[in-house]
């Protein structure tokens, strides 16, 4: 009773800014006589109505894509992320955005909270900057701790912006399924995430930016300065400044500038050697608005513009999702396409590469009847030599083998990229963004590079028996450059899979 008392008292206390203004700001429309727009303008002519896009498997590539076309920005920078950590890469990062606001371009910076914690008087120096406005998405409560929160709070914090965007001059755009921090771009690789973005030019950044826009101008969006709550001191940016610079200045001819500057995307740029491939597009999005209503009112949700395409399949379907929840219903879906004769394959992170344990107890229970339909089913191979860790080095852009991407392949014809994994977290609490893109050139590319590599980076499962007992999962995969089959989950102790097996049994899955 007492600790129901307190939690009301702790719910009460959590408050936010009501009386405040929030002033509307929305994309440039007229940007074609901006450097980039001059530059891609004669490639938008000869694919009328169709966007560009490139790759970005490699952190290296994705981290110098974005500086290059911070550097080259001329009207505005529009910057959402789910997190942004203070770390190398976060601050590299901040110095773009930062000499590009000192140019004169318009800095939006919008950022989930999740990752925000003790870090207002730094986002608020950095919205002090004439030029940059920084705006945190369904915040915290400043006057109640947040972890009281989860629980006082739960069904509002516990549901996040989970969008990854970065549109420069309403002319070009990175989506894709990387935060901003070191995991994500190679500057540590102890905590290496393989990931993919990709780099989109035309309508498909002006439909980017519509999505920003509606985030931008939503009423769960908060300027940094009234979450601050006092007057920011006169001398903050120029601390700021001061930090980043002699920061940014102590890491010159450092390992990971010196990779940044080797990197192939800055070769092919320095030999103008970067090709784009050309298709129709379609971005689609959760509405900003889906946090603050339930789960039935799919009108703000995304998966209903992703379902069709899904539908839509006929031959294959090739899906890497580093968490991978399909419930129920997933389930069924996947296992009806595979029955009816098209080729399902599934990449998702093995317990051993998994960064959110928890999340495999919602999967593994998934893995039999999956298996039973024909689904294919591989999970990452934590351990590999130093020769398969360079042969993986070119879709997912990591040596390490904890997969973070989030793609789809349709048919070898379309390919989906964003920020979504197939979860109960990412398609219902939740708010996501991607893009659906024609081009053939890519989509088999995506689909002969798993063909080429699966078998060297993931265990494949095998559903065994039952005719020597009950049906168990085997793993089949190379240690040490040698074929091994694991009849438990490689890599894993005992308690580990015990811990996860009880999860498993609790009512959590729609949290996952």
């Amino acid at each position: 009773m007492q600790m129901a008392v307190f939690l009301v008292a702790l719910a009460g206390c959590a408050t936010l800014p009501t009386d405040f203004e929030r002033p509307p700001s929305y994309a440039f429309v007229d940007t074609r006589e901006t450097d980039i727009g001059r530059t891609v303008a004669p490639e938008l002519a000869a694919h009328p109505g169709k966007s560009g896009f490139h790759l970005l498997s490699s952190g290296l590539d994705a981290f110098v894509a974005r500086a290059v076309l911070a550097h080259f920005a001329e009207r505005s920078l529009d910057v959402q992320y789910y997190l942004y950590h203070d770390d190398l890469v976060g601050r590299l990062f901040t110095h773009q955005l930062l000499k590009a606001a000192d140019r004169g371009v318009r800095v939006r910076l919008l950022v989930d909270d999740m990752d925000m914690g003790g870090r207002d008087l730094g986002a608020a120096a950095l919205d002090a900057h004439p030029h940059i406005e920084v705006r945190i998405f369904n915040p915290f409560s400043r006057n109640v701790g947040r972890a009281s929160q989860f629980i006082t709070r739960l069904g509002s914090v516990t549901r996040r912006m989970h969008n990854k965007s970065f549109t420069v001059d309403n002319q070009a755009t990175i989506l894709g399924g990387r935060n901003i921090g070191n995991e994500y771009f190679e500057a540590d690789p102890d905590l290496a995430f393989g990931d993919l973005d990709v780099i989109g030019i035309g309508p498909v950044a002006r439909k980017v930016s519509a999505s920003f826009d509606n985030y931008w101008n939503s009423p769960s969006a908060y300027p940094v300065a009234v979450l601050q709550g006092k007057p920011i001191p006169d001398m903050a940016i120029d601390r700021l400044r001061e930090v980043l610079e002699k920061f940014v200045g102590e890491q010159e001819g450092s390992p990971y500038l010196q990779a940044l500057e080797n990197s192939s995307l800055a070769k092919r740029l320095r030999a103008d050697e970067v090709v784009f491939h050309w298709g129709e597009a379609e971005v689609i999005y959760d509405l900003p608005e889906k946090i603050q209503h339930s789960f039935d009112k799919t009108e703000y949700h995304l998966s209903p513009k992703l379902i069709p395409y899904l539908k839509n399949i006929e031959e294959e379907l090739v899906i890497f999702s580093p968490y991978f929840v399909p419930g129920k219903e997933g389930t069924a879906f996947l296992s009806d396409m595979a029955r009816r004769g098209v080729r399902v394959r599934i990449l998702t992170n093995s317990l051993a590469s998994n960064d959110v344990a928890i999340v495999h107890a919602g999967y593994a229970k998934y893995r039999k009847d999956l298996l039973r339909a024909g689904v294919e089913l591989f999970e990452m191979n934590k351990k590999l030599s130093s020769e398969e860790r360079k042969e993986k080095k070119g879709m997912g852009g990591s040596s390490k083998a904890s997969l973070h991407a989030k793609s789809f392949v349709f048919d070898r014809r379309q390919v989906f990229i964003g920020s979504l994994n197939l979860d109960p977290r990412a398609w219902v609490h939740n708010t996501e963004i991607g893009v659906v893109f024609d081009q053939p050139e890519i989509a088999a590319g995506m689909s002969d590079w798993v063909d080429r590599n699966i078998d060297k980076i993931a265990f494949r499962l095998e559903l065994a028996g039952p005719e020597k007992g009950p049906e168990k999962i085997r793993w089949h995969g190379r240690v040490d450059g040698e074929e091994k089959t694991f009849d438990t989950d490689p890599y894993t102790g005992f308690w580990q899979r015990l811990g996860i097996g009880f999860l498993g049994l609790l009512p959590i899955e729609s949290q996952l």
